[in-house]
């Protein structure tokens, strides 16, 4: 788990960028993946953090307690057309969040949501940018291609919503150093895929 935290200045709300997914499972990696490509098309204010929550369940709600607003990526499956996005906001995230447990040891995101909540930090404004997923099963497979195409759009999503949050992202005018990427040691998204095969 991976993420850029720094001091907030007081007078700022607090906003959390999170990708979470198993990378390992296809699709699962949609959100991981889209974060990655978030963080290396764009810089953001100091009051923004943006992490790789992966797979690390009940670890995230230090981070939760933290924000004031929350942008997740996440892959869904609720049966709509592969590769489909789903904007999900504030009180209904809860049940769209984690749609599938790839297994029953892993900590689904509603009970993240659910732990912040019963702590009283969940944050105040919540937003799901969900992809449908068109395979969740293939081990050690790549992103499929419906999936792989949305990871533009969702950015362009997770922008929007910073700018209504009074805190915009500006794309980089210098490739990110590979010192400051979200994932190293040859999980990043083209140093997997290159051994992958695609579907």
């Amino acid at each position: 788990m991976n993420g850029k935290r720094l001091l907030i200045p007081e007078n700022k709300q607090r906003i959390l960028v999170l990708g979470i997914g198993n990378i390992l499972w296809a699709d699962e990696g949609f959100g991981v993946r889209a974060v990655e490509e978030f963080h290396r098309r764009y810089v953001v204010a100091d009051n923004v953090t943006i992490l790789d929550g992966g797979t690390q369940g009940l670890y995230l709600v230090s981070y939760l307690e933290q924000a004031d607003c929350l942008i997740v990526f996440d892959a869904i499956d609720f049966a709509l057309p592969p590769g489909q996005l789903k904007l999900v906001r504030d009180a209904e995230v809860p049940k769209f969040a984690g749609a599938k447990k790839i297994s029953l040891h892993q900590t689904g995101f509603q009970e993240v949501l659910s732990a912040a909540d019963l702590l009283g930090r969940c944050p105040r404004d919540l937003a799901l940018i969900g992809c449908q997923a068109l395979d969740l099963e293939h081990w050690g497979g790549p992103l499929t291609a419906p999936v792989r195409l949305q990871i533009a759009p969702a950015i362009e999503l997770a922008c929007k919503l910073l700018a209504q949050w009074g805190s915009p992202a500006t794309p980089r005018t210098a490739p990110l150093p590979a010192s400051e990427r979200l994932l190293a040691n040859n999980i990043d998204h083209a140093s997997y895929e290159m051994g992958a095969q695609p579907i």
